[in-house]
């Protein structure tokens, strides 16, 4: 760690604690060269991947547009905010955990399909019509008899 006062790139460690809230170390240290002390701090830093959308375009993923979308399927529907607060983080730790820079826009939309099939069978069916581009009344009954089975 290079010290703020000398610029020196050695530094010794004289004490480390962890923060209250346990996201974060804190450590004192003390320069080998001025023997002066000062504080750093260490905290994790988890980045979200770039969303590969249908058209090649990259976007930062964001849980609000994740969000979004179970909003409108689930419009005057009766599923607790809780649940849906529930998905949203299933989905986001998912997305996480893949530990991945870059993820297609589709595995997005199919993990927020198998959360809403979950949830209610009609935010499914409005989701997947949206999101696989329903032509016909077949498509519709093709989704309805696939969440029936679920």
């Amino acid at each position: 760690m290079k010290c703020p006062f000398c610029g020196a790139l050695d530094s010794q460690v004289v004490d480390t604690r962890v923060s209250e809230e346990g996201d974060s170390i804190r450590r004192r240290r003390k320069c080998t060269s001025c023997d002066k002390r000062f504080t750093t701090f260490e905290m994790a830093e988890v980045r979200a991947p770039q969303v590969v959308k249908a058209n090649g375009s990259r976007a930062d993923y964001d849980r609000e547009k994740v969000r979004t979308s179970f909003q409108r399927a689930l419009h005057k529907r009766p599923v607790p905010t809780a649940l849906v607060d529930e998905a949203i983080a299933r989905i986001d730790q998912k997305v996480l955990a893949m530990g991945e820079r870059e993820i297609d826009s589709r595995r997005i939309g199919e993990m927020v399909m198998a959360e809403l099939a979950k949830l209610d069978k009609v935010a499914y069916i409005r989701f997947a019509s949206v999101y696989k581009s329903f032509q016909d009344v077949d498509d519709f009954r093709d989704a309805i008899r696939e969440v029936s089975k679920k």
